[in-house]
């Protein structure tokens, strides 16, 4: 790659990297549970691996849900919506989660 091309390549931000690293990793204990199951492996051997899964999941919306939280709530000039769709935003992704 050029130089000049280097620069039309978007930089992504730790934090932005740092999600796509949890999602790969998901994406990585979803094949896993995939091969198990493809080889029969034992069932407590695959609840294992899902319950990593849900965990990962969890943690991932968490992270999500609190940099929503962080850039929309506590600053909510950045967004074109008033503070009571920002707040009934928010309980519709808070009960979702906790479905």
């Amino acid at each position: 790659m050029k130089d000049k091309d280097k620069d039309k390549v978007p930089q992504i931000s730790k934090e932005k990297q740092k999600l796509l690293s949890r999602i790969k990793r998901l994406g990585g204990q979803i094949d896993a549970v995939e091969r198990s199951v493809t080889e029969g492996n034992e069932c407590p051997d695959i609840l294992m691996l899902l319950a990593a899964i849900r965990g990962g999941v969890n943690s991932l919306m968490a992270e999500i849900l609190e940099d929503h939280i962080r850039l929309h709530i506590t600053h909510p000039g950045r967004s074109n919506e008033s503070s009571e769709e920002l707040t009934e935003d928010l309980i519709s992704l808070v009960r979702a989660y906790l479905k």
